[in-house]
């Protein structure tokens, strides 16, 4: 991209830009946006503050690096705005993969959610998930055959539901999908959590399933956290945004995962 081109985009198109040059680099200097951009740097230095109060970036000295970390002091409504246009489009792709009939096993977070909405019009579906506010959207869902809500124990910051005994009752079932989400995909660490908890409930959901689909924004990928949840080979589908890193994206396609990007 010329300094021309980027003069003519508008504020949320340059924000989203400077967070792809966050996911690549993992810092960007206010004088080379400035210049990149064609704007002062005093707006650059604006744009930056937005973005920490957002929590996608940590603002240092000249510039600002890289604190996806940010991301999980968030309450869950804060991460539902977060990327959301990236969310939905990946929440729609995913949902056109579910057939009426299903079972589907939905897992929590921001990204399941939006799979969750979009799936109003699908017929007798089965829905089993581990996440409150899948359940609570589950109510505004005609078609619905049946919804099962894992018990155990409750995460009420996260609004989800992990343990031994949720472990157990999944056990008990077997399903055509799984729509799960994850803090970090990459192809060399596999899908992790920054939730230990999580990690051993989520690896059963992939193990009782045909079809896992991994939904990921673009900034997950290529981030490796605190839990591992899979390889990531023992993922069937990825799907992700187009802007997300290409190298990372190939090293996972030659791991045999099928990658859908929108």
């Amino acid at each position: 991209m010329t300094e021309h081109d980027t003069r003519e985009i508008d504020i949320d198109e340059r924000r989203k830009r400077i967070l792809e040059l966050l996911q690549s680099e993992g810092k960007v200097k206010v004088a080379d946006l400035s210049k990149l951009f064609g704007i002062s740097d005093v707006t650059i230095r604006g744009d930056l503050d937005v973005l920490e109060e957002q929590g996608a970036l940590q603002r240092v000295h000249g510039g600002a690096i890289s604190t996806y970390k940010n991301y999980y002091n968030m309450t869950f409504h804060d991460r539902s705005a977060t990327n959301g246009e990236e969310k939905r489009k990946i929440a729609a792709e995913a949902a056109g993969m579910i057939s009426d009939g299903d079972t589907v096993i939905i897992g929590s977070g921001t990204t399941p959610l939006n799979v969750m909405q979009e799936l109003k019009n699908h017929k007798n579906l089965i829905i089993i998930t581990n996440s409150l506010p899948v359940v609570h959207e589950a109510r505004f869902h005609r078609n619905l055959n049946v919804v099962i809500m894992l018990g155990g124990n409750i995460n009420l910051e996260y609004q989800f539901i992990t343990g031994d005994d949720a472990i157990t009752q999944l056990n008990r079932y077997k399903a055509d999908k799984l729509i799960l989400s994850s803090d970090g995909v990459s192809s060399e660490f596999g899908v992790t959590t920054y939730h230990h908890l999580e990690a051993e409930l989520y690896r059963r959901m992939i193990a009782v399933v045909d079809k896992s689909i991994l939904v990921a924004d673009y900034t997950k990928i290529g981030r490796a956290n605190f839990a591992r949840i899979e390889a990531i080979d023992k993922i069937d589908c990825l799907i992700s945004n187009r802007n997300a890193n290409k190298g990372e994206i190939e090293a996972i396609k030659e791991k045999g995962v099928e990658v859908r990007l929108v």
